[in-house]
């Protein structure tokens, strides 16, 4: 039976199930990166990811903007949204996490071909062009180790919804009754 909340005020009982929040993490190759600049302002921008080993990975030229904030702090959120996935609309992670920044031949050497097939699909020409593009002198690899988290389900707050429409519904033929 879903839940019926009062109101909206509180959406947590709309929470994204485990199973589900790993076939969105899976499915998505697209997320929200956010970090805090020098100031302490939040800064956002939309990059490609895979979801692997436990930790979302990303990547970008040393020389961005948002490099140089994640070695003064590595306390970074990343927000994924099913969104233009094959996924049901309405579902989203954000998880709170700590950026380690890699520059090692064997992290490039896994994970570029995965972020490749992650944005082009199997194997092909284009796929392992991009591969060899992606490996360039400056380029980093940032793993988010995640350490909190918010999901949510909108599936499961349109179906309460629903259900709570159509009670209230019945009680007012009920109450002319």
């Amino acid at each position: 039976m879903t839940e019926h909340p009062e109101n909206y005020e509180d959406v947590t009982v709309f929470g994204l199930d485990e199973d589900v929040e790993e076939q969105l993490l899976l499915a998505q190759n697209e997320c929200t990166f956010i970090w805090s600049n020098k100031e302490g302002w939040p800064v956002g921008v939309i990059m490609s990811y895979v979801w692997r080993r436990g930790s979302f990975w990303l990547t970008a030229s040393s020389q961005r903007a948002r490099i140089s904030a994640v070695r003064r702090d590595p306390r970074v959120c990343v927000v994924v949204t099913s969104t233009g996935s094959s996924m049901a609309r309405n579902k989203t992670v954000t998880w709170k996490g700590e950026c380690v920044l890699h520059d090692d031949q064997a992290t490039k050497d896994w994970f570029y071909p995965e972020l490749s097939e992650a944005i082009l699909g199997g194997p092909s020409t284009q796929r392992d062009a991009f591969t060899l593009f992606l490996d360039s002198p400056r380029r980093v690899i940032l793993e988010v180790k995640p350490t909190q988290r918010i999901g949510y389900d909108g599936g499961k707050m349109g179906k309460a919804t629903s259900e709570w429409m159509a009670e209230q519904a019945t009680k007012t033929k009920a109450d002319k009754s």
